[in-house]
């Protein structure tokens, strides 16, 4: 019986063969559950699925992993007192193995040891560029991660308060993704006025002052499939330059949500939020691309970016996330993720994008 599994493995086959690969090792642990419904975190041991041209699938692990076998797919234990590369260097193929890009090398350095026939090739691409398009199963997971993140992203609104702490705002966040079965923390982001003009701040102890913009930046897997929105708010008051900024933002974030449809290029998404910055005279801040695309990483491909030459199709979910960033004033994100549909795009958060005074 065809699973959804089989028609993944389809598309990276037809990819493999596009790109000239004949066999490739899978070994990060979101293609792998991509390819097999298998979640393994390795850590320092070996995790690998192997696939070649024939649709010949081994997956390759620790016993530790308690992993098990499958119809239409071989199996190969070893534990901590073996070589993990003994099996994966006696079953592959002789000439090209495509690998991934972020296999450590630790074990290619090994495997090459033992099988100098064999020569690595770039081989993330028939994986990476089918998880670019995602199918239905995959869809309604972020549709229903944005969904909760809509409403994780309210509650922390709400408690912006008089002596509100940037690192306690990001702990209700984390606890309230844990209450709505998000898998693993991840230090959420929220930067309070001056904080908010560094993309990345750390959150610490600063406290909440009137006229601060709080940027709340908010992800987490849920289970495996990532939401990531960022909303800013003002606390009591927010000064003339604050609106415009704010509103500047909004705009950007609109024009680029409004071209999006399947056949441009990426940067033509990106190219609409500048303009909309430049032309109010805050180009120079914004300092990084417009968004990045999204599933069972944070950040996967495509990349959503100025210079993108990805051809927007189908099924595509990326993040739309202009910002301003003022040093020393403050700073202001509005992100969204996008799904690409037939048409145009389908937003997937909708908590709303006006501008709010909170507290």
């Amino acid at each position: 019986m065809s699973t959804v599994y089989d028609a993944r493995i389809e598309r990276v086959l037809h990819n493999m063969e596009r790109e000239g690969l004949g066999q490739i090792l899978v070994t990060s642990t979101a293609s792998v559950y991509y390819l097999t419904g298998v979640w393994v975190e390795p850590m320092e041991r070996l995790l690998a699925f192997y696939l070649d041209g024939s649709g010949r699938r081994i997956l390759f692990g620790n016993d530790l992993f308690g992993l098990q076998p499958a119809e239409g797919r071989e199996l190969y234990l070893h534990n901590d007192s073996d070589d993990p590369l003994r099996d994966v260097a006696r079953l592959v193929r002789p000439g090209k193995i495509g690998v991934d890009k972020s296999w450590p090398s630790r074990f290619l350095i090994s495997l090459l040891e033992k099988r100098p026939d064999c020569v690595p090739a770039h081989g993330s691409a028939p994986v990476d560029e089918a998880r670019m398009r995602k199918d239905e199963a995959e869809i309604e997971a972020l549709r229903r991660a944005s969904k909760i993140n809509d409403s994780v992203v309210a509650a922390a609104i709400a408690a912006v308060r008089e002596g509100a702490v940037e690192s306690e705002l990001a702990a209700l966040v984390d606890q309230k993704f844990r209450e709505a079965g998000a898998g693993r923390g991840h230090g959420q982001l929220v930067c309070f006025g001056a904080n908010g003009a560094d993309p990345h701040h750390e959150p610490n102890g600063t406290v909440v002052r009137e006229g601060d913009s709080v940027v709340f930046d908010i992800f987490i897997p849920i289970p495996y499939y990532w939401c990531d929105m960022t909303r800013t708010v003002f606390f009591r008051s927010a000064s003339d330059e604050a609106r415009r900024v704010y509103e500047t933002v909004r705009q950007a974030n609109l024009a680029a949500e409004a071209v999006i449809r399947p056949g441009l290029p990426l940067k033509t998404f990106d190219r609409a939020a500048r303009q909309v910055i430049e032309q109010a005279g805050y180009g120079p801040y914004f300092t990084h691309r417009l968004g990045h695309g999204i599933g069972l990483e944070c950040h996967e491909p495509p990349d959503n970016s100025a210079v993108s030459e990805v051809i927007a199709e189908p099924g595509m979910v990326f993040s739309v996330e202009p910002g301003i960033y003022l040093p020393g004033k403050l700073g202001v994100r509005i992100e969204d993720l996008v799904l690409v549909t037939e048409t145009g795009c389908e937003v997937l958060n909708a908590y709303p994008k006006e501008l709010q005074i909170v507290g």
